[in-house]
C-alpha cells in the first residue's frame, strides 16, 4: 500500500517526462536528426541515464543518506553539518551555501515542472486535430489556475486517488511502448551503452549538447529522496524497480520504435503511439497526471520552506495544516501566490512546452551536482566510509552530474536563466534573513543583562510582585529577554511565577517526545523553559504549556500573560551588512507573520513591548 502511495506522490514529475523528453531531443533548440543512429544512440542515453542517475544514485547509494527518516537537500545538508554539541564543521559554511543553493534551485523546479507538464499534456489535442491549437494556452492556464485554488483544500482527499490512477498511466505508458515494439523490435538494441558511445562519436559536440533534452528523463530524481521520509526507503525503492523503470523504458522504446518507422513523428512521438480513438481519453489522462506532478512539487515546495523556517533561514510565514492526521499535509498561502504568478508568467512568456523545455533542466543538474557533494560528506565522516571507496563512485556521480550541467549551461541564453535568477534571489533573500537574525541577536545580546545578574539585584531591590505568570519569550535561554527589562522598567512591577521561554530549532527533523520540553526552576520565582523541535515540526505554545504542566510547572492560563519583545530595525552604515541587504532584511522582518499567530499564542493573552535597534 505504502509503494502505491509513492506512486502518486514521489513519481508524478519523472513519470511525465515521457510526454516531451525524446520529442525534444530530435526536435528542441539542439536536437538532432532522427536518423536510426541517432534513435538508438538517444534512446540508449536515455535509459542508462535512469539506470546511473536514478536507480544508482538516488535509489542505491543517496537514499541511504536519510535524517532520522527524512530525505531532500535540507536534511541531507543538516546530517552533512550535525556534529555533537560544542563541536564546529570545518567546513560547515561551504555546506550551508551548497544546501540553501539547491534548496533554492527547488522552488525554480516548482514554478516550471506545473507549466511544462499540462502545456506538454494539453498540447496532444492539437495533434487529435488543429482546431484545438489556439487554446492550448488558455486551457493550460485554467487547468493550472484551478490547480493552485484547490491547495487551500489540501490534498488529503484527492491524495487516494492519486496512486491507483499513476498505476493506470503507468500500465498505459508499458501498453503503448509494447504495441509500437512489437512492429519494430530492433529499438531493443539500443538497450547496449555502446549505441550511446557511437552516438558522441558520431555527432561530436551538437550531440554533447543533446545531454540537455535527455536530462529530462530523470528530471523527477530529487523528488525520490525528498518524499523518502513520507513512505520510507523501502516502498519508493519497490514501486521504481517493479513499476516505474520498466513502464519509462517501454515506453521510450516504443517512441524509439515509432521514430525509426516514421521519422516525421519526432513532432510528437508519445501521442502518436497511440491510436486515433485513444487521443482524447490519453490527453484525459496525461493532464491528470501532469497535475499529479505539479502536485509533488508544490507540495515540496510548501515542505522545503517550513523546514528553512525552522532553520533560520526564511520569516514566519502562515503554516495551514489541511489534515489532522497527516503532519506533512500543510499549505503555505503565500508560497503558494507566489508560485502560481511564476507559473502563469512561463506559460505567457514562453508560450509551448518546447521553448519551456530549453529552461527545464539547469535547475536539477545543478541540485543533483549539490546532492553527490553532500553525500560524499556523510559518507565520509558519518559513515566512515573509506576515501578510497567513496571518492571514486562519487567521482562517477560527478562526471555525470557535471556532462549534464555543461550540456545545459548552453540553454542558459535560451530560458535557463529563468530557474537560476529565481534561485539567485532566494538565495539572497535566505542568507540574508539568517545573517540579519544572528546580527540582531548579537545586538540584542549585548544590551542585555545577565539573568543571574538581575536577580542578583532584587535582593537589595526587590520589585513589586503581582499575582499571576508571565511567559516572556526570549532566544538567549541565559539572558534576561529585553521585554522583561522594559517591563521592569516602565511598569515597575513583576509577576510572582516569571517563565523565561526559548524555542530552539534542531538540526533533525523530529525530536523525541521526551527531549522535547526542558523545565529548569530558578530562584525568585523565576523558571527557565528549553522546548526543542525539530525541522519538519511547527513549534505550538499550546504543546509547550501541556508539556510543561506534564513536569510540574503549574499555573492557570486565564492568570497568565505573554510578554514578546517588537523590534523597530532601523538600517545605517555600521558593519555588519551591505545597505541594500539591511533594507531587505527590514522589509522581511516587517512582512514576517507575527510571533502571537505563528506560535498559536492566545492573542488576548499577549502583551508587546518595542524598541528601536540599530543595525
Amino acid at each position: 500500500m505504502l509503494a502505491l502511495s509513492a506512486l502518486g506522490i514521489v513519481y508524478g514529475d519523472i513519470g511525465t517526462s515521457p510526454l516531451y523528453a525524446l520529442r525534444e531531443c530530435f526536435t528542441g533548440a539542439h536536437g538532432v536528426t532522427p536518423t536510426p543512429a541517432n534513435v538508438l544512440g538517444v534512446l540508449s542515453l536515455i535509459v542508462w541515464s535512469l539506470i546511473i542517475v536514478v536507480s544508482v544514485k538516488y535509489i542505491i547509494f543517496v537514499m541511504r543518506a536519510d535524517n532520522r527518516g527524512e530525505g531532500g537537500i535540507l536534511a541531507l545538508m543538516a546530517l552533512a553539518m550535525h556534529r555533537p554539541r560544542g563541536q564546529s564543521h570545518r567546513a560547515r559554511p561551504v555546506l550551508i551555501t551548497l544546501g540553501l543553493f539547491g534548496a533554492a534551485l527547488i522552488y525554480g523546479d516548482g514554478v516550471i515542472t506545473p507549466a511544462i507538464s499540462v502545456m506538454s499534456a494539453v498540447e496532444g489535442l492539437s495533434v487529435a486535430t488543429p482546431v484545438f491549437q489556439p487554446y492550448v494556452i488558455p486551457i493550460s492556464l485554467v487547468i493550472l489556475l484551478l490547480l493552485f485554488m484547490v491547495q487551500r483544500k489540501g490534498t488529503a482527499g484527492i491524495g487516494t486517488v492519486f496512486g491507483p490512477l499513476m498505476t493506470v498511466w503507468f500500465l498505459v505508458l508499458a501498453v503503448l511502448g509494447v504495441k509500437e515494439l512489437l512492429h519494430n523490435p530492433a529499438v531493443l538494441w539500443s538497450l547496449s551503452p555502446v549505441h550511446g558511445v557511437q552516438f558522441f562519436m558520431d555527432n561530436g559536440w551538437h550531440g554533447f549538447l543533446v545531454l540537455g533534452a535527455v536530462i529530462l528523463v530523470v528530471t523527477g530524481g530529487e523528488a525520490l529522496y525528498a518524499d523518502m521520509g513520507h513512505f520510507g526507503a523501502g516502498p519508493i525503492r519497490r514501486a521504481w524497480f517493479l513499476l516505474v523503470l520498466p513502464s519509462l523504458v517501454l515506453n521510450y522504446l516504443g517512441q524509439g520504435a515509432l521514430l525509426l518507422r516514421h521519422a516525421e513523428a519526432a513532432r510528437n512521438p508519445f501521442f502518436l503511439l497511440a491510436p486515433e480513438w485513444a487521443l482524447y481519453p490519453l490527453v484525459a489522462l496525461s493532464t491528470a497526471a501532469a497535475v499529479i506532478a505539479s502536485q509533488a512539487l508544490i507540495s515540496g515546495s510548501f515542505s522545503t520552506t517550513r523546514q528553512a523556517m525552522q532553520l533560520g533561514y526564511c520569516p514566519r510565514m502562515e503554516v495551514v495544516h489541511t489534515s489532522a492526521e497527516e503532519m506533512g499535509q500543510i499549505y503555505l498561502p503565500g508560497v503558494n501566490g507566489a508560485l502560481l504568478v511564476g507559473v502563469i508568467a512561463l506559460v505567457l512568456g514562453f508560450g509551448s512546452s518546447s521553448r519551456l523545455a530549453a529552461a527545464y533542466g539547469i535547475a536539477v543538474t545543478t541540485t543533483m551536482g549539490i546532492t553527490t557533494v553532500l553525500a560524499y560528506v556523510v559518507a565520509r565522516e558519518r559513515w566512515g566510509v573509506r576515501r578510497s571507496v567513496a571518492l571514486p563512485i562519487a567521482s562517477l556521480f560527478m562526471v555525470v552530474d557535471l556532462a549534464f550541467f555543461g550540456a545545459n549551461a548552453a540553454k542558459i541564453a535560451d530560458g535557463g536563466w529563468f530557474p537560476l535568477l529565481l534561485a539567485v534571489c532566494i538565495f539572497t533573500m535566505m542568507t540574508t534573513w539568517k545573517r540579519g537574525r544572528d546580527i540582531l541577536a548579537g545586538k540584542l545580546r549585548a544590551a542585555s543583562l545577565g539573568l543571574k545578574d538581575l536577580l542578583g539585584s532584587f535582593g537589595d531591590h526587590p520589585p513589586l510582585r503581582v499575582p499571576g505568570t508571565a511567559i516572556f519569550m526570549t532566544g538567549n535561554p541565559e539572558g534576561t529577554p529585553p521585554a522583561l527589562l522594559h517591563n521592569l522598567k516602565h511598569n515597575k512591577i513583576l509577576h510572582e511565577q516569571v517563565v523565561l521561554l526559548t524555542i530552539i530549532s534542531e538540526e533533525i527533523p523530529h525530536v523525541v517526545a521526551q527531549e522535547r520540553v526542558e523545565v529548569e526552576p530558578l530562584e525568585q520565582g523565576f523558571v527557565r523553559v528549553v522546548a526543542r523541535y525539530g525541522f519538519m515540526e511547527n513549534p505550538s505554545i499550546p504543546d509547550i504549556l501541556k508539556r510543561c504542566r506534564e513536569k510540574g510547572l503549574q499555573f492557570q492560563l486565564m492568570g497568565t500573560s505573554f510578554f514578546l519583545g517588537r523590534e523597530t530595525l532601523i538600517p545605517t552604515k555600521k558593519p555588519g551588512m551591505a545597505a541594500w541587504r539591511e533594507a531587505l532584511f527590514t522589509w522581511m522582518s516587517r512582512n514576517a507573520r507575527s510571533a502571537t499567530a505563528y506560535f498559536r499564542i492566545p492573542p488576548n493573552r499577549v502583551v508587546e513591548l518595542g524598541s528601536q535597534v540599530e543595525l
